[in-house]
């Protein structure tokens, strides 16, 4: 589907990311994998993390997507115990690479004999020519606000729209592609500021969360 600056696909990003061309960033929150169990009483009244569970959001992804041949640049989300297997892969791609962080206000009450989930990590490497852009007070590693509900629109891990604003003005160039779209938050963003847009979701109702969502963005 073509909105305004937007092509929209409904399929599997690993099947139809090869056929779609280079990007100057990758901009994305692919499926984390880590280990969704536990939560007590608090996993009994709130639905979220057995949604996490139910849309396979807890499986990880393939990191062998994120490919310099294909983009100049990446930002990708991680879970803490991802980020031993995704910084040696950007490492011995990119040029550089920095870690940065989302310190969530509201977090899950919740520790699993972990730490609380107050932090959630992304990482933005880029090749020579596609550093970080911005002002000096857009550049900033950290961005402090609260998780984005899931019943606005129905997704366990949307990503608050300020934080995604802020990453693509972080993001050098004029595409961007997000191959795990869920509901668009990176498409509105990305429109909003006049990039081009390529997005991949596979759950159809997500998809259509997302078009709906970025043509009123455009």
């Amino acid at each position: 589907m073509r909105i305004g600056r937007a092509e929209l696909y409904c399929g599997d990003a690993y099947e139809l990311l090869p056929a779609l061309g280079r990007f100057d960033a990758l901009v994305t929150d692919p499926p984390y994998d880590f280990k969704a169990t536990g939560g007590g009483e608090f996993r009994k009244v709130r639905g979220g993390m057995d949604q996490i569970v139910a849309e396979g959001l807890d499986c990880g992804f393939d990191i062998k997507i994120i490919d310099p041949l294909q983009f100049s640049s990446v930002i990708v989300f991680a879970h803490n115990d991802q980020l031993h297997r995704l910084l040696p892969h950007l490492a011995g791609m990119f040029r550089r690479y920095a870690v940065c962080i989302w310190r969530k206000s509201n977090p899950m009450p919740v520790a699993n004999r972990h730490y609380q989930p107050d932090l959630e990590f992304y990482v933005h490497a880029w090749l020579e020519g596609f550093h970080p852009d911005g002002a000096m007070v857009e550049k900033r590693r950290s961005w402090d606000g609260k998780a984005a509900p899931r019943k606005d629109f129905n997704h366990p891990t949307v990503k608050p729209l300020d934080l995604m604003r802020k990453i693509i003005v972080n993001t050098a160039g004029n595409s961007v592609c997000d191959p795990f779209m869920g509901t668009g938050t990176t498409g509105v963003a990305a429109i909003e500021k006049g990039r081009r847009f390529v997005g991949i979701e596979h759950n159809p109702r997500h998809f259509e969360t997302a078009c709906r969502r970025i043509e009123a963005a455009a």
